[in-house]
């Protein structure tokens, strides 16, 4: 593309894009989209790689830029903070993630400081403007200075749980949550330390044989789930049994926490299933292929387009029923379902592996809200059982607030009876956290799962 003439009008930023680094400007796109839209960087990085097909090598760096900046937020805005002359409140949303990409650059790829700093003063030259530029570099130049992580912890002078949350890349109060639910300081550290690594692919086997699945994807089987398969890498949507729906992306972890409603004993017969807070339908779709024939499977979910994720993953099984239908408002009648799966909301403090953003948009305050629906849901699950029937309560987080307080809840009625996790999963070590269960990345390379299991006993 030719330059503008002299004195004629400016060009758009977005016209002069092309000549950008790819990678590093899908990064930027997708920092933006997280800090101005609420955007969840899992879903929206593939979308974007798909669209301007990126080279592999690029596409891995775009990756690698986008969830790591993201990840290391809390430590990249300490150091930045000693380097700006005003609050980074104050700075335009778009300066403060560029500032954060070329830090992160510096600071934890140990990126070559001419290109680290040159190139986000280029991004920053035409998505934002000359004179940001100035800022950019001046600040990008006092970050390379500084040296690598080691360094600037070391000049950040942060001591206790306060240098651990740096170092970890994890909000204070995320690090006092994780040592209240292990429950041993030894394990504190590999346990925040595990939320930073990229996560494997794991496939879940639902219409086919998962030792076909393991050939096809080039992946092994998981040590848990008799459905999982795990992959090295690669994309899993290439695969034609991910796109004909015999199989689908599903963390192993995700796959135990179905199968726990499966394996619980029952008192009497079983002719109905309720999956309550059934979207985007992955459990759904599990407890679809391994119910025992005759049984029927109801998956509800509030919001209607999840209920119609829901109806897309169940397309094909015989004898199920989708609704759209709050729990705590059921167009059921009370005692009709023999089990209930209640994956209720919560925090998602569990998949930051996946999601690494949501460990600074989540905050303390959130918990009392999604506490109180998760109560309100179980209360519901609950009712929604005969008695005989058994009710398994999950949240993809460990959080003692939404896991272990609110099933101690209900556990406290003279109808609940508690039923032991991990006697149900001898094959899974290290689960059991009294008579519920928790998975956790660092003991079991799968998401930080809860689980409980609750029987109705009149």
């Amino acid at each position: 593309m030719s330059p503008p003439r002299s004195g004629g009008r400016r060009r758009h930023p977005a016209t002069r894009r092309r000549a950008l680094d790819g990678a590093r400007l899908t990064a930027y796109d997708v920092l933006d989209a997280v800090t101005s839209r609420q955007a969840f960087a899992n879903l929206l990085l593939p979308q974007l790689l798909r669209e301007r097909q990126l080279e592999p090598r690029d596409a891995g760096f775009a990756t690698q830029l986008a969830y790591g900046t993201l990840r290391a937020q809390g430590t990249l805005d300490a150091i930045l903070t000693g380097l700006v002359s005003r609050p980074l409140a104050e700075l335009d949303p778009r300066v403060l993630d560029l500032l954060r990409l070329g830090a992160y650059q510096l600071v934890d790829l140990r990126v070559p400081s001419h290109a680290a700093v040159d190139t986000t003063v280029d991004l920053t030259r035409a998505i934002v403007g000359t004179g940001a530029s100035g800022l950019v570099n001046a600040v990008l130049r006092k970050v390379a200075a500084g040296g690598d992580r080691a360094a600037w912890l070391a000049a950040l002078a942060a001591e206790g749980d306060e240098r651990l949350a740096l170092a970890t890349d994890h909000p204070g109060w995320i690090v006092d949550a994780w040592r209240d639910a292990l429950g041993d300081e030894a394990e504190l550290e590999p346990a925040l330390l595990a939320d930073d690594v990229a996560p494997e692919v794991h496939l879940v086997a639902r219409r086919m044989d998962r030792a076909a699945l393991a050939e096809e994807s080039g992946g092994q089987p998981g040590p848990w789930s008799p459905y999982a398969v795990r992959l090295g890498g690669g994309d899993p949507g290439r695969l034609a049994s991910v796109r004909s729906g015999r199989a689908a992306v599903q963390d192993e972890g995700s796959q135990l926490a179905a199968l726990l409603l499966t394996r619980a004993p029952l008192d009497g017969p079983e002719s109905a299933w309720l999956d309550m807070c059934a979207g985007p339908g992955g459990k759904a779709g599990l407890l679809a292929v391994t119910r025992p024939g005759g049984v029927r499977l109801t998956a509800a979910d509030r919001a209607p387009h999840r209920a119609e994720l829901v109806r897309q993953a169940l397309a094909g099984e015989d004898d199920v029923e989708v609704v759209a239908a709050d729990g705590r408002e059921p167009p059921w009648q009370p005692g009709t379902f023999d089990r209930v799966l209640l994956d209720a909301p919560c925090t998602g403090l569990g998949a930051l592996r996946r999601r690494p953003e949501v460990r600074w948009r989540r905050t303390p305050e959130d918990l009392a809200p999604l506490v109180e629906l998760q109560l309100e849901l179980l209360a519901s699950a609950l009712a929604a059982v005969r008695p005989g029937g058994v009710v398994a309560f999950v949240t993809c987080s460990p959080h003692t607030e939404e896991t272990v307080a609110v099933v101690d809840v209900a556990a406290a009625r003279d109808d609940v009876e508690v039923l032991p996790v991990a006697p149900l999963f001898p094959e899974v070590p290290d689960m059991a956290r009294g008579d519920y269960g928790q998975l956790w990345p660092h003991r079991h390379g799968t998401d930080a799962m809860f689980m409980a299991l609750l029987r109705r006993t009149r």
